[in-house]
């Protein structure tokens, strides 16, 4: 059995919305190739993911919202606490990652790519960031909700990484 382990962090629930869909893509492509009993998906928010987590994975999703123009801090401190945990131990192994945005993103995701490159872990698609539109405090703090579209690209990014694990791909 493979397992695709999903990372996330969320304050407003937007990444969190991400990171379901993603889930949910993954289970849809596997009922879709008739392997549903070969992939096992794991959701887990950032502060309860180990070391241990990322070494029973075969892949990876890494959500999370952007915050100040950087990773928010709860993933980056799941980086940090797992980094040198895995490393060499997890190289070659697919990823991808999703980021929630205010406007921009760019920053967040090229530092969740650079940490995954320090791992030696293989891409398989561009980060996908999701612009959520806020720009005000009220607006930045306040629950998001994803729209449909942007879920859907989620969905497609987890059935994705199902079937690269599934494939062999």
């Amino acid at each position: 059995m493979k397992q695709l382990l999903i990372v996330w962090h969320s304050r407003t629930g937007a990444a969190r919305q991400m990171a379901e869909a993603a889930a949910r893509g993954a289970q849809s492509a596997a009922a879709q190739l008739e392997q549903e009993a070969d992939l096992r998906v794991a959701l887990r928010r950032a502060s309860d993911t180990e070391a241990e987590d990322l070494l029973a994975s075969q892949g990876y999703l890494f959500c999370a919202p952007e915050n100040l123009a950087g990773l928010s801090g709860e993933m980056k401190e799941f980086f940090d606490r797992n980094y040198y945990a895995v490393l060499d131990r997890i190289q070659g192994l697919p990823y991808a990652c999703a980021i929630s945005a205010g406007s921009d993103g760019a920053n967040a995701a090229r530092q969740a790519e650079r940490i995954c490159t320090g791992w030696r872990l293989n891409a398989v698609a561009p980060p996908l960031i999701v612009n959520m539109g806020a720009q005000t405090p009220q607006q930045i703090l306040a629950p998001k909700t994803v729209a449909q579209a942007d879920l859907a690209k989620c969905e497609e990014l987890g059935g994705l990484l199902a079937g690269t694990l599934l494939l062999g791909q």
